[in-house]
């Protein structure tokens, strides 16, 4: 499923320095919920809501997004994504709102 998503957001055509909103919007809460759980409240990932997610800066959450966290099953985006991307979801996940 993740291949297909990935896909899917980058074959979707965007404009170099942008991203596509709602491709990553759609990456959060099916991939990213697969995993943190389909509202995000957690799972077999921890709760990304806002409210838990607080003790993060928007460089440091988008650093865990491209580099994972070793030894646990967050795998790194880094080969999947760019780093506007990266940040555009961290604003996303801290915020509730893009940029």
């Amino acid at each position: 499923m993740r291949s297909l998503l990935v896909l899917f957001l980058f074959c979707t055509p965007v404009r170099a320095g942008e991203v596509n909103s709602d491709a990553l919007k759609r990456l959060v809460h099916q991939d990213c919920g697969s995993c943190h759980g389909l509202t995000l409240k957690g799972g077999l990932g921890p709760d990304l809501r806002m409210e838990t997610l607080a003790h993060y800066d928007r460089e440091g959450l988008a650093s865990v997004i491209l580099n994972g966290v070793p030894g646990t099953p967050m795998p790194p985006w880094e080969p999947l994504m760019s780093d506007d991307e990266a940040l555009w979801i961290a604003q996303y996940l801290l915020t509730g709102e893009s940029e």
